[in-house]
């Protein structure tokens, strides 16, 4: 807005005011005596141009964002802490008995024994908040003296952990706000209510799927896949709990009969003949290659909730597998055996399955 407002285009403006026959030559007393209030009117016009910036949502950022969407009721997603799950065995391999509280040290993170699920099962809660106590699989070693304790796992990802939401997102949720109007129990209103709660990355929500009063929430998880089914009934005790359906007490308004239920996983196994540039063999690039597929399937993931369904098309597949380095050339590419694009039906995501690159 005030790119043209530059220190030199100050100067010339102001000196233009000067009559000619006043020396304006750079030191002399005239270009001296203006040169520090252009100066500081260009640092100024820098300034104000910020202050524009942080005023409106499309550029704002930070907390500039954060207040900005709050005068809309949209708020920002804190960094919540991953639950996962942790086997414990004794000596003799039997399920060992915690008690709740115990700290366990895995990776760079710590965990926290917060509910028994069965004997030597528990769930543990991270003490760092975030997608980073998603990421330890592995032996667990105690923080606290555990006696008798032979063995510990940290296996599952119960509930996942997120970080703190991005502006992106934030934007991207304050603008759906000026698009669709949530209100009392609507399709904006369950999605917008149900994709703030931890460990869900987007929601469909499908009314009146078995009568009058009766909405069903189909959801993904924050890392785009598909959710345990701890996070399932989390999200159902919140939404409507059972035993109180109807009633009110969650975020579902009195008489609407809500349920939570997992999107369904479509394994779909790709095969294919690469061929590689010199020195390249299949074992040096499958890790890469199946990255690039499961690349796919999560961008797939990420506009399922506003598809209609997802389509898996071999073209994609082939363009992504062609970007890995050292993949020249790929042909006679299936998925789930056929050369035929994969149509899901509404309530389904890709999964990774078997990846054979038939020259391997």
């Amino acid at each position: 807005m005030f790119e043209n407002m530059t220190f030199e285009n100050i100067m010339d403006r102001c000196l233009a005011r000067v009559s000619d026959s006043v020396d304006k030559r750079e030191g002399s007393v005239i270009y001296d005596a203006i040169a520090p209030a252009a100066a500081e009117l260009a640092i100024l016009y820098i300034e104000l141009g910020t202050i524009m910036d942080r005023a409106f949502p499309d550029t704002a950022t930070d907390v500039d964002l954060t207040k900005k969407a709050q005068e809309r009721g949209v708020f920002r997603q804190a960094a919540t802490y991953a639950v996962r799950k942790g086997y414990f065995e004794n000596a003799q391999g039997a399920g060992y008995e915690l008690a709740i509280g115990t700290r366990f040290s895995g990776g760079d993170i710590n965990y926290r024994v917060t509910e028994r699920i069965t004997a030597g099962q528990y769930k543990l809660t991270a003490e760092t908040a975030g997608a980073v106590g998603n990421e330890y699989f592995g032996t667990l070693f105690p923080i606290d003296f555990v006696d008798g304790l032979a063995a510990a796992t940290l296996a599952d990802v119960l509930i996942p952990g997120e970080d703190e939401e991005s502006d992106d997102s934030l934007r991207e949720r304050y603008f759906a706000t000026l698009k669709s109007q949530a209100f009392g129990g609507n399709i904006a209103d369950y999605r917008n209510k149900v994709e703030l709660l931890q460990g869900v990355g987007a929601a469909k929500v499908i009314p009146v799927w078995n009568g009058g009063g009766t909405v069903k929430i189909v959801l993904l998880d924050s890392e785009w896949g598909v959710p345990s089914p701890e996070l399932v009934a989390s999200v159902q005790a919140d939404v409507d709990p059972v035993g109180s359906q109807g009633e009110g007490v969650g975020i579902a308004p009195i008489g609407h009969i809500v349920t939570v239920t997992a999107v369904t996983g479509v394994t779909i196994d790709v095969s294919f003949t690469l061929t590689f540039a010199s020195g390249v063999t299949w074992a040096s690039v499958q890790q890469a290659v199946c990255d690039a597929i499961q690349s796919y399937f999560v961008e797939l993931a990420k506009v399922w909730a506003d598809s209609s369904n997802l389509v898996v098309r071999v073209s994609q597949i082939e363009t992504k597998i062609l970007n890995v380095e050292g993949v020249i050339d790929i042909t006679g590419t299936t998925i789930n055996g056929g050369t035929a694009n994969i149509s899901l039906d509404a309530t389904s995501i890709p999964v990774l399955g078997v990846v054979t690159n038939g020259a391997s």
